[in-house]
This record gives structure tokens, C-alpha cells and sequence, in this order.
């Protein structure tokens, strides 16, 4: 039984990617602490937060609505980590504990949107 957004498996991923994502960007330069650091950092902390906003909102409308805001900012994760990647100064990290653990997040949220979302076929 689910009594909390603390009791959702995609909460419970989506904390553990965002740790992840903590510790990869401390190794990222000083001088992007206020730069792509700090995105990155507030890109997946969005991600459970909105999960637990939305639970805690009234209907199924509202989840859903808090649900698509996770899916986007995981999209916008995926293109700041790509931008790692691509970067001299940090693009020999290793990126697929946080690159698995997207993917990962980011299909439990389309399959929970998609559940959640009635289909209509026209």
C-alpha cells in the first residue's frame, strides 16, 4: 500500500540519481559551481521533488501534471550530462552510474504518465 510519495519506487530511484549526481559534480571544476554544477544539482533534485508535490496534490490530474514536470526535468539532466560528457574538464568521469540510473527513472515515469493518463483513440 502507498501512503507516501516515500513509497514510490520512482521517488526512492530518482533519490539515489540525484546523489549520484551530487557526487560526480564534486569533482567538476571550482569555477563551475555557480555554472553547470548548480544546474545539474537543481535538474535532479527536481525530479523526486516534483514526485512528492505532486502525490500530495489533490487527483490524479494534479500527480500527473507533477509527474510530467519530473520527465522534464530528467530531459533536461540527460542534455547537462551530455554537455559533461562533451567538456575537457570533466568529460573523463564516469558518468554511467548516473547515465543507468536515468534511463532507469525516466521510463518508470513515462510508464507511471502513461497508466495514469486515460487513452482516448480517435
Amino acid at each position: 500500500m502507498i501512503h507516501s510519495y516515500k513509497d514510490l519506487e520512482v521517488w526512492k530511484r530518482a533519490m539515489t540519481l540525484t546523489e549520484e549526481v551530487y557526487e560526480i559534480t564534486a569533482s567538476f571544476p571550482t569555477e563551475e559551481k555557480y555554472g553547470l554544477t548548480s544546474q545539474i544539482r537543481r535538474s535532479a533534485l527536481s525530479i523526486p521533488s516534483n514526485i512528492a508535490e505532486g502525490r500530495y496534490r489533490f487527483g490524479k490530474k494534479d500527480f500527473v501534471r507533477f509527474l510530467r514536470y519530473s520527465y522534464s526535468s530528467g530531459a533536461e539532466l540527460g542534455t547537462q550530462i551530455e554537455l559533461s560528457k562533451r567538456l575537457a574538464a570533466t568529460r573523463k568521469l564516469d558518468y554511467s552510474k548516473v547515465d543507468e540510473l536515468l534511463e532507469e527513472v525516466m521510463k518508470m515515469l513515462n510508464v507511471m504518465i502513461n497508466k495514469l493518463i486515460p487513452r482516448t483513440y480517435h
